[in-house]
């Protein structure tokens, strides 16, 4: 049985490697599979695949090959994980071969050094956010007492996990990071609310020294101030980690999430301060709690979404951003939407001022205005959500030409209820384990189109970017080869099948291997219910009647 190299080792002689300095280039080739020797009886190893020493898995319906309108769908695995290899067959490739996924990975050198200068910088930054924190917690304890900063706490603490969760719910393509998604939403609660804080305080003195409302605080100043902040969260991490934007989804989860923290701490400022505390002061605690239930029915059961709304247009001018190669529209995208938060923010705060005069202006506000901006918004993330699906089975596809994909392995890429059918299939065929391995190879898989949809883009556009690009473009193939043998050759009810990267060599119940091309719609890997047996019957055309 012949090895075949993974992904990211040196260039042998007649094969080339992608110049990183070009625009684009084109998926590293796999070699065509090559026929082992016939197995023992008692082993399942007929191939080596174009993808190490694994096929893809598969189902797909069989062509009309044989006899006119003859179809038959067929649910196609690879070889087993550990091949019959001995030393005598197997050629020196240098390759060195793991057992499982995790030690794959854990073997695979670090994309970049730590070194003191980031730690640094780290430690700079989550001191800062926790600075914050702790004198905001501080500037409430001592100001307005701490019964008052625990009703707040417990009362505003209510909506954060649904809305997380409904952002978390957002991007299950490609989940980003927790480390930034924690940052993001320490910076929107700590950071974003210590400086709007003081400005906003700051400006409701200046204004009563000049003989000025507070009004005009809330409808000029809060919006810039507030908007501003929380969106410079997002922003430096635009600046540092650019790659961690990969989209208009991207840039939607982490500005709402800065904003989800902002809300929850101006919920406890609103609830525990301004409605228990002050009225408890001033008429008793029943109505004290009479004005806390509605405040809460106002702040956070109608318009809990307020600012996360507000500032994920700022998070579509990142995500627009991100997958712009102009310079023009990575500064003006990000300033555009910043704007038109701002400009959402001071409208709904001037009808929230009105509403002293006439209550029908609010109400006519938030049900002819902010609920219809808000649902627009929300079928606009979830269309945006499914491109990232079809983005993941179109740019892939240039990945099953070369050997790297089968076809039907990208169609179960293309939406998540396609996903969530291959999870079962490997949960069934190899345990929790595969369905782990199969949940990674399906975000990797995901990376690795967003990688190729940017070098189409042009986003690396200069040396380094383009080398690291190329770099991560060969770790990422190599941990989805590695994951791809976890669950791959387990499914007892598939013939043995490899995908060359135009077409299928499969082992069929006679013995005989045979050709066929991809159909043009492939069927996703998913369980199916097996029939009983059929009585024996004569063999027709050289197949068993259950493959007729």
């Amino acid at each position: 049985m012949t090895e075949l190299p993974p992904s990211g080792t040196p260039s042998e002689p007649g094969r080339h490697d992608p110049d990183p300095r070009d625009a684009a280039w084109s998926p590293p080739a796999a070699p065509a599979p090559v026929p082992a020797p016939a197995p023992a009886p008692a082993e399942r190893s007929p191939w080596a695949s174009p993808l190490g020493d694994q096929a893809a898995p598969a189902a797909f319906s069989k062509p009309d090959s044989q006899a006119a309108g003859e179809q038959q769908a067929w649910n196609t695995a690879g070889a087993d994980v550990v091949p019959n290899v001995t030393e005598e067959s197997a050629p020196d490739t240098g390759e060195q071969r793991y057992p499982t996924a995790a030690l794959a990975l854990a073997a695979a050198p670090p994309a970049k050094r730590s070194d003191r200068r980031r730690l640094w910088t780290l430690i700079g930054v989550m001191g800062g956010i926790a600075a914050c924190g702790v004198a905001l917690l501080a500037f409430f304890g001592f100001s307005g007492g701490w019964t008052a900063l625990v009703i707040g706490v417990a009362a505003a603490v209510i909506p954060v996990p649904v809305l997380v969760s409904c952002f978390l719910w957002l991007d299950r393509y490609e989940p980003e990071p927790v480390r930034y998604l924690v940052f993001v939403f320490g910076w929107g609660a700590c950071v974003a609310t210590a400086v709007a804080l003081v400005v906003n305080t700051a400006g409701g003195v200046l204004a009563d020294r000049l003989g000025l409302s507070e009004s005009i605080v809330a409808v000029l100043v809060a919006p810039v101030i507030e908007e501003s902040m929380k969106a410079l969260g997002p922003i430096l991490l635009f600046w540092r980690r650019p790659r961690a934007f990969s989209g208009l989804i991207d840039g939607i989860v982490y500005c709402g999430l800065s904003a989800t923290g902002f809300a929850m701490v101006e919920n406890i400022l609103y609830l525990g301060f301004k409605g228990y505390a002050d009225t408890a002061e001033d008429a008793g605690p029943v109505n004290g709690a009479v004005a806390l239930v509605a405040i809460f029915v106002v702040r956070i059961l109608m318009t809990g979404f307020a600012h996360p709304l507000f500032t994920s247009m700022t998070g579509i001018g990142l995500g627009i951003a991100s997958r712009s190669s102009t310079k023009a529209v990575r500064w003006l995208a990000p300033i555009a939407g910043l704007l038109l938060a701002m400009l959402l923010h001071g409208s709904w705060n001037l009808m929230s001022v009105t509403a002293s005069a006439s209550a029908w202006v609010l109400l006519y506000g938030y049900f002819a205005v902010m609920m219809p901006i808000f649902l627009c918004m929300v079928g606009f993330a979830l269309w945006q959500r499914s491109n990232e699906g079809k983005l993941t089975e179109r740019m892939l596809t240039e990945y099953a030409r070369a050997g790297w994909f089968s076809p039907p392995e990208v169609a179960a890429l293309g939406t998540l209820g396609r996903r969530l059918s291959a999870r079962r299939w490997a949960r069934r065929v190899a345990g929790d384990h595969g369905a782990k391995a199969m949940k990674a190879f399906q975000f990797d898989a995901t990376k690795l189109a967003l990688l190729r949809d940017g070098l189409h883009r042009g986003l690396d556009n200069t040396p380094a970017r383009r080398m690291e690009a190329l770099a991560e473009e060969r770790h990422l193939l190599s941990a989805l080869a590695a994951y791809r043998q976890v669950f791959v050759g387990r499914d007892p009810q598939a013939p043995l099948a490899v995908w060359d990267g135009s077409r299928y060599h499969i082992t069929f119940p006679d013995g005989m291997v045979r050709v066929l091309a991809a159909p043009p719609t492939p069927v996703v890997p998913v369980p199916v219910v097996v029939p009983p047996p059929p009585p024996p019957v004569p063999m027709y055309a050289g197949y068993p009647y259950p493959y007729r």
